[in-house]
């Protein structure tokens, strides 16, 4: 059955981390300590205006991120994936001195209504696990690179 989809889907994820606001950014924007829980390898710091290479080199694949707008502590704002551009907004709110939460959107997903939900669902699934290697990090000093489960397959799919 062939879905028709009349907009197309927009992934919303989220979680509390109980360390504070500054912290929180920086784990995304800094790649030293990006790759200790998301992709391996980086080409430099989130700046606005600039392109990053991201990889996971276990895989042998990559994608080229766009840094629209940073607001430090607040929102950075990316286009990844060329050429199917997709949106990724993450905005870090705190809710005490100590405990911030980070949503992530991500929209833009392009093909038939069946292959932009499936593209939608394996993001969901992919930055919740984002989410929670952060959370395991930050406050508990688990280094573990979502890279390395098994549950992450889908990011052989990016290229």
């Amino acid at each position: 059955m062939r879905m028709h989809m009349k907009e197309a889907p927009v992934v919303r994820t989220g979680m509390l981390i109980r360390r504070p606001v500054e912290e929180v950014f920086e784990a995304i924007a800094d790649p030293s300590i990006t790759t200790k829980f998301w992709f391996t390898k980086s080409s430099g710091r989130l700046e606005a205006g600039k392109r990053i290479r991201w990889e996971w080199e276990m895989y042998g694949v990559g994608t080229d991120v766009d840094v629209l707008e940073i607001e430090a502590n607040r929102r950075i704002l990316l286009n990844w994936s060329p050429p199917d551009i997709q949106s990724v907004e993450m905005v870090f709110t705190p809710f005490s001195d100590s405990e911030t939460y980070l949503s992530v959107t991500n929209s833009g997903f392009k093909g038939d209504g069946d292959q932009a939900v499936q593209d939608a669902l394996d993001a969901m699934g992919g930055f919740t696990m984002v989410l929670c290697a952060l959370k395991a990090l930050l406050e508990h000093g688990i280094v573990r690179t979502i890279a390395e489960s098994r549950l992450c397959g889908h990011i052989a799919d990016f290229q």
